[in-house]
């Protein structure tokens, strides 16, 4: 049978859906980009605003319209936290919350047994962390989840409830699959997670610094690489790990969310601008040159136009790489939905517009810190000549090449910048 996955929402889900195609394929299902030629399609929702419960419903109607007999399969952060609405608004035959997704085989296989209605939500409150390996033979760069769940509760986010408490993967597990992917060609292991900083919250003796320490002592790791990590988890352990390894690379990416104290304090956010520029002036003592990428929301509630150009102040003050910036989307069920203070569609936009142009000037004032320098590259694809790839700070090199130069780390000294690259010779 071939089957269609659609991904919605975050890196996670990107990870999950990537472990469920993995699992499928190695049943014997074959995949398809084709919904036409699909007998399964299976889409992985996200939940995190309004706008996206509404993009994850529409996908799913689409389907069913498009092809009325083909075996719906919903999984993920919608169905964890409103199974019902499928059932009102969208005609799946399998719904799978935030924990089963690496029982995709069976569930379906239990749907073609029996052809009736399957609903697989478990408590995610109350549930252990679920064992996913990718393996990712084909790609230099390999994702190893490593954690589930926050117990943050910011003030506009609906993750805790569609993902759950804090839980770990065990330290020995990420090792061994670590150890496989090194000897499977992979050069860099990116550490990925809902809150990735949080591992091992729920242990009593080891912590997110700790599991770093150990999977840098494993032989033949290149890089090390966090996806993103809160500025309140870098702690002195933390410090040390950055101070004394250089296989954990030069970018952290550490959300801001707000450049005011009143935003952030809106937010429920755990600390405020003093604090996360005093740990940002910290990190740049140990590794001058680090990329500091960055998320923004931009017109929260009660955000006005002169906290919106604080915010402008921060960024610029503090001098990220990189900035993602998010229109503030209400979601329900979260306490920024019912606060006063709703801040206008057109004026969120014309932020974000502004907000976007301020992180492309200062992209270019960091990558422009490079030009004539040496650095090292991992080449990740070729086209027309040209190899393409990052450098552990994140650079995105160009540079002549062939396909033999794949995967393999290169030095070049960088001549230009043709944004959004840097030109390596």
């Amino acid at each position: 049978m071939k089957f269609i996955i659609y991904n919605l929402g975050c890196k996670v889900n990107a990870y999950e859906s990537n472990v469920m195609t993995e699992k499928l394929e190695a049943a014997g299902f074959i995949l398809t980009d084709n919904l036409k030629d699909a007998d399964i399609a299976i889409v992985n929702t996200c939940t995190v605003t309004n706008t996206a419960d509404n993009k994850s419903l529409k996908t799913l109607r689409q389907i069913k319209r498009e092809k009325e007999n083909i075996i719906l399969v919903a999984v993920g952060c919608l169905v964890q936290v409103n199974k019902d609405i499928l059932k009102e608004k969208a005609n799946v035959d399998i719904a799978i919350g935030n924990v089963g997704k690496s029982k995709i085989v069976d569930l379906i296989n239990e749907y073609l047994l029996k052809k009736q209605r399957l609903e697989n939500v478990i408590d995610v409150m109350h549930s252990g962390f679920e064992d996913m390996k990718l393996n990712n033979f084909d790609k230099t760069r390999a994702f190893v989840k490593i954690q589930d769940g926050c117990n943050n509760y910011c003030s506009y986010c609906i993750i805790p409830y569609s993902r759950g408490n804090v839980r770990s993967k065990n330290k020995e597990t990420i090792f061994a699959e670590i150890k496989e992917l090194i000897k499977n060609g992979h050069q860099e292991i990116v550490l990925t997670g809902i809150h990735t900083g949080h591992y091992g919250s729920e242990f009593k003796d080891y912590d997110f610094a700790d599991l770093l320490n150990d999977i840098l002592k494993i032989k033949g790791l290149l890089r090390l690489r966090i996806s993103s990590i809160e500025i309140v988890e870098l702690n002195d352990k933390f410090m040390d790990v950055l101070r004394n390894s250089k296989v954990l690379v030069d970018h952290l990416h550490i959300p801001l969310q707000a450049g005011s104290n009143e935003i952030l304090k809106l937010m429920n956010r755990r600390y405020d601008l003093n604090y996360f520029e005093n740990k940002i002036e910290e990190i740049r003592k140990i590794r001058p040159n680090i990329s500091i990428s960055t998320d923004v929301i931009v017109g929260f509630p009660n955000e006005t136009e002169e906290l919106f150009n604080e915010t402008i102040e921060t960024v610029k003050r503090i001098e990220f790489s990189k900035i993602h910036v998010f229109p503030y989307s209400r979601r329900k069920g979260t306490k920024a939905d019912l606060m006063d203070g709703q801040v206008d569609e057109s004026v969120k936009k014309e932020r974000s517009r502004i907000l976007v142009n301020v992180s492309k000037e200062l992209e270019i004032n960091y990558m422009n810190k490079f030009i004539d320098s040496e650095v090292e590259f991992i080449p990740e694809t070729y086209k027309d000549g040209y190899i393409y790839g990052h450098t552990g700070n994140y650079l995105s090199i160009k540079m002549l090449g062939s396909k033999s130069d794949l995967k393999e780390p290169k030095t070049c000294k960088i001549k230009e910048l043709q944004y959004p690259y840097l030109i390596g010779e």
